[in-house]
């Protein structure tokens, strides 16, 4: 594992524990270069995954990226940073056990507006304006009006 601080590719690690839930393993690591310490987290991968954008460029998918883009709609809601990662690994999990290797964006936007919308309902709107591409008020009325209606009928 190379140093994020010197660069190094000799580090030794100090400390292994799984996480919480059981879907990691939390390794301390120093580097023997310049001593700094750091945490790197290993997981499962069942299978490589890669994104196919709407444009359809092609990368690899990016767990981070999912976490923050949920963290960014999530951001000062009372949900429980544990909680959100349980709904990452989740969709990761469904993601890998799909039998697919290519998956659309569209697909991974729609498995996190289901999991917000169970959540959270402030952070559902917030995400659904940047996944709906929202560029005045009328979207969100419209937005949250269908939402009003789904709940009522």
């Amino acid at each position: 594992m190379r140093c994020p601080f010197c660069g190094n590719e000799d580090t030794q690690v100090k400390d292994s524990r799984p996480t919480e839930d059981n879907s990691a393993i939390r390794r301390r690591r120093q580097c023997t270069n310049c001593g700094a310490r750091f945490t790197t987290f290993e997981r499962v991968q069942l299978r490589e995954l890669t994104v196919i954008k709407t444009t359809g460029q092609r990368q690899p998918f990016d767990r981070d990226k999912l976490l923050r883009s949920m963290n960014i709609a999530l951001q000062k809601r009372p949900v429980e940073p544990e909680r959100i990662e349980r709904i990452v690994n989740g969709i990761v999990r469904r993601l890998e056990s799909s039998g697919e290797s290519e998956i659309k964006t569209q697909l991974i936007g729609e498995l996190v507006m289901d999991a917000l919308a169970n959540l959270d309902p402030v952070a559902y709107v917030r995400f659904a304006s940047v996944y709906r591409n929202f560029r005045e008020a009328r979207d969100f009325e419209a937005f949250i009006e269908k939402l009003g209606a789904d709940e009522s009928g």
